[in-house]
This record gives structure tokens, sequence and C-alpha cells, in this order.
């Protein structure tokens, strides 16, 4: 359903996840193994990450409806009112022939989640390199990368909450945004049964070692053509202007002098919109 952003409306009810229509979706007739949840926790990376030292098999997805504790990027907070977000995280066991590529997951879950968004005809979606999700230039959704075990038995959590229903007033930072704010009413457990199928094909394709979905998520980096600046590892800033992704995921920026830099981390920021 689509709502007219301008229009006074009521925000879609915060209902508890359909765990079981969730299960048979994912896991019955899905490629999933197991969904754990729980109505509340503190993280769900961090559940998921005891759960693979106890074993968990992979492709084993952790999800609630409140976690108290998220973390973002850069250790940064990530929480909002229960049942607000879709939260959730997925455990899958990399080959260790694949461990030099880790630096594309990212990328790759970035772009599973701009695959999902389009199945909804979410318009005005994209990603600012690496893989912050945006709709009209406001960001709609965390994700956070870990790996673990990698001198044994490699595992990899991706950790993800997209802003579902939150308020204007519940956004954690003033350029967030929510589907609801951006005139979007989705159930959530459609679009978690949504989001985890287009991340399994994604991660699919990365685990099978091919690269056109490089060129997918190049189609919808809104960061390629910006002015940018990036904060450099130990506080160095980098102006010019992003000219491309490389195939190891990292970002090209070309600076004034005409010189260009090949980008493993940063943090981007748009000087301008498009």
């Amino acid at each position: 359903m689509t709502l007219d952003p301008a229009a006074t409306y009521s925000l879609p009810s915060r209902q508890p996840l359909d765990i079981d229509r969730l299960r048979v979706a994912m896991v019955d007739h899905g490629p999933y193994a197991r969904v754990d949840y729980t109505p509340s926790t503190g993280s769900t990376n961090a559940d998921l990450l005891d759960a693979e030292r106890e074993g968990a098999p992979d492709w084993t997805v952790a999800t609630t409806d409140y976690q108290g504790s998220g973390r973002g990027r850069l250790g940064r907070p990530w929480t909002a009112p229960e049942g607000s977000q879709a939260i959730f995280s997925v455990l899958f066991r990399p080959r260790p022939a694949l461990l030099a590529h880790l630096g594309t997951v990212p990328l790759a879950c970035g772009l599973a989640l701009i695959d999902t968004l389009r199945s909804f005809g979410v318009d005005g979606a994209g990603l600012k390199w690496p893989n912050d999700v945006l709709i009209n230039g406001h960001k709609l959704c965390g994700i956070l990368v870990e790996a673990t075990s990698l001198d044994s038995t490699p595992a990899v959590v991706i950790g993800i909450g997209i802003n579902l229903n939150l308020t204007t007033e519940e956004l954690p930072v003033p350029h967030a945004t929510s589907l609801a704010l951006e005139g979007y009413d989705i159930d959530r457990t459609e679009l978690l049964i949504s989001v985890l199928g287009h991340i399994h094909t994604r991660i699919s394709d990365w685990e099978r070692g091919e690269t056109v979905w490089l060129d997918d998520y190049r189609a919808v980096c809104s960061s390629l053509g910006q002015d940018v600046r990036v904060i450099l590892p130990g506080d160095r800033e980098l102006l010019g202007v992003a000219v491309g992704i490389a195939e190891g995921g990292q970002l090209m920026v070309r600076d004034e002098e005409g010189k260009t830099h090949t980008l493993n981390a940063g943090e981007v920021t748009h000087l301008r919109l498009q």
C-alpha cells in the first residue's frame, strides 16, 4: 500500500511479528535453516554470534520486535521504539577461499535492500557508499556486518534494522527517515520475507564468486558522480568527485588535482543532491 506523503494519516499499528508465517516462508518453503525469535533483546547480532559459537547452522536468522543495544557502523547506537523497525541478523558461513573478498559483503547486502524496496514499489531509493540505504537523500536503515572465527570455521553475521514506521519525533537523527514517513505502509512480516529472500540471492551470487552483481550495485549507487567529502582513517579529509566502484568494492574518488584515490574505508558525505 502506498500513501500520499502530504496527506494526514495514522501511522501503521505496531503489531508483533508473525513469526509462524515467517518460518513457514523462510524455513519450510525457503532457503534458511532456522529462524530464532525473541520479543526483545539487546542485539540480534550479539545473539547470533553467541548462537554461532554454539554451532548454529549456515543461514540462521535472529529477529526481534525490539533491541536495546543495537549498534551501527563506528559503534554508533541504533535503537528505536518497539515494533517500529524490521530488525534481524543473518548468519552465513563462507568458504575460507572467499575471506579475501569479505569487504564486498556489505555492498551486496545494501544491494539486497534496494532489491527489496523496488519489489514494494518504493521510489527514490539509492545507496551511499558503501551500504547506506537512502530514500530521497534520507537514511532508511543500518547495516552492520561482523566476521568471526576467521582462523578456523569462518562465519559472517549481517545485522540490519529498517525504519518501518518511525514518526518524525522518533527519528534518531534529522537526516533519517522511515518507510511510513516516505508514504509506504508495508507489513513488517512481508518486508522481512522479501528482504531475507533478496539477501540470500545476493550473498549466494557473492559466494559463487560472481561479480556481475557489482554492476547492479554501481547502477544504484547514488555516490557516483557526486561531489563528496570523505573522512579517512586518522581524521584525514578528502574532497573530490566519486567516479567509480572498483572490482574489490572500493570507492574511487578523483580529487581537485585530477588524482584518483581508491578507498577501502571512509565516512562519505554527499556535498550536493542529485
